[in-house]
């Protein structure tokens, strides 16, 4: 089984920063693509952005283009998402996701990931 742990969420005004982590553990767990989804209040869950194992490819959703960035470090299986410039509609609870041997742009769909952690609230002030 694989194991998923976010941290570093939180209450930020507008115009802020925040830097999400994400650590994977699991004997079964190697090389996975990751990425990170978004689900606030009565909407549905959103992708933001997305890493392969290599860290070669690299997708954002439009939303998050410009202002965070997804980075990896494979030797502490640990993903990151460093949002800047935060605003109010950022609000949401984020995810993370893993799996292995996604191909293409399909990391950006939440149905090619089998494994999910349990979520961080991010909150943005206006």
């Amino acid at each position: 089984q694989v194991q998923l742990v976010e941290s570093g969420g939180g209450l930020v005004q507008a115009g802020g920063s925040l830097r999400l982590s994400c650590a994977a553990s699991g004997r079964t767990f190697r090389r996975g693509d990751m990425g990170w989804f978004r689900q606030a209040p009565g909407k549905e869950r959103e992708f933001v952005a997305a890493i392969s194992w290599s860290g070669g490819r690299i997708y954002y959703a439009d939303s998050a283009k410009g202002r965070f960035t997804i980075s990896r470090d494979n030797a502490k299986n640990t993903v990151y998402l460093q949002m800047n410039s935060l605003k109010p509609e950022d609000t949401a609870v984020y995810y993370c996701a893993a799996d292995h041997d996604i191909l293409f742009e399909s990391l950006i769909l939440a149905e090619s990931y089998d494994y999910w952690g349990q979520g961080t609230q991010v909150t943005v002030s206006s």
